[in-house]
């Protein structure tokens, strides 16, 4: 990823970051669907298997392009009408496969679990070395309280096929949390484990500051005298150092190039604010050109405005 020019931009949500052919996509999804016609099913199914056609061997791609699309469509026939039309196409099957997944988080069960299963299990079949089938299959995993060993052996399986998959290693550090089904000592031997072999600039880098940042939500969420000094969190210890790793390394010129990118950017600008450091947070800003996600900003209000204040104060 390259950061064009510090200029700063209004702050926008824009889940594709700075995917231009997934950002296309969007944009015509949501022209097209409106009417809901076969002509427009049939074009909206031509159109994400163009996207997806590409890059077909970049598998950090591949997995952010299925997750956003998965996200943003999840209340719509497209993915199921996709399946159905065409049931040997890998990209189809996890499409749909993540799609009921999303469903399911949000309502804290998947309607049939069995059948999501399948797909993932067919898509892998499918498309042998794709780690996204994988990945969707730890999310499912998670989600209906599988085996830790289970859990693992999915978790195995995206690591062959693709060894710093990010999305893995978020919903295993979620996984192993003490608010899912671990403990903060093994987040901690997680985190570290990672950090010892992982190259600095590994499409799953953000892991460590992201448990950060859950743990610093954890305070937070106590309320009372521990919530009023959380900002203390990243004034010493492990915090102090993953943020002091990533504000020195991570706005170099070219140092990040996976799709993510600017997601963890956001990310470091978050906690750069939330430890008053709002000097280091100025460039993170720029490199931002006013892309913003969802999470983490969301935790404090509405993302667009948190944000946005936020970039307003390490200006001045």
């Amino acid at each position: 990823m390259a950061f064009l020019s510090s200029r700063r931009r209004r702050a926008r949500l824009a889940p594709e970051l700075d995917d231009e052919p997934l950002r296309r996509l969007l944009k015509s999804l949501l022209a097209t669907t409106k009417t809901g016609t076969i002509a427009t099913t049939d074009l909206c199914i031509a159109q994400m298997s163009r996207v997806m056609n590409q890059d077909t061997d970049d598998w950090d791609r591949r997995t952010h392009r299925l997750s956003v699309l998965a996200e943003y469509l999840s209340a719509s026939h497209l993915p199921s009408a996709w399946a159905t039309r065409e049931p040997r196409n890998a990209s189809a099957l996890v499409l749909h496969a993540w799609t009921r997944l999303v469903q399911g988080r949000s309502q804290g069960r998947l309607e049939d679990a069995a059948k999501v299963t399948e797909s993932c299990f067919r898509a892998a079949e499918f498309a042998p070395e794709d780690p996204t089938p994988w990945v969707v299959l730890l999310g499912v995993s998670r989600l209906e309280h599988w085996e830790q060993q289970q859990v693992f052996a999915v978790w195995n399986e995206v690591l062959e096929r693709d060894r710093w998959n990010r999305e893995a290693y978020l919903s295993m550090l979620r996984y192993l949390s003490p608010e899912e089904a671990g403990s903060r000592m093994q987040v901690l031997e997680f985190v570290d484990a990672l950090c010892a072999r992982m190259p600095a600039n590994a499409p799953c880098a953000a892991t460590e500051l992201t448990a950060q940042v859950l743990q610093y939500h954890a305070v937070l969420a106590r309320g009372g005298i521990e919530a009023l000094v959380a900002r203390n969190h990243w004034s010493h210890g492990a915090a102090a150092q993953a943020l002091d790793r990533a504000a020195h390394t991570w706005v170099q010129p070219a140092f990040f190039r996976h799709a993510a990118a600017l997601a963890d950017l956001n990310l470091l600008a978050y906690a750069l604010t939330a430890a008053d450091r709002w000097q280091e947070a100025r460039p993170v800003f720029e490199a931002l050109r006013g892309t913003v996600t969802g999470w983490p900003w969301h935790t404090g209000g509405d993302p667009l405005t948190q944000f946005e204040q936020a970039q307003s104060r390490a200006a001045a």
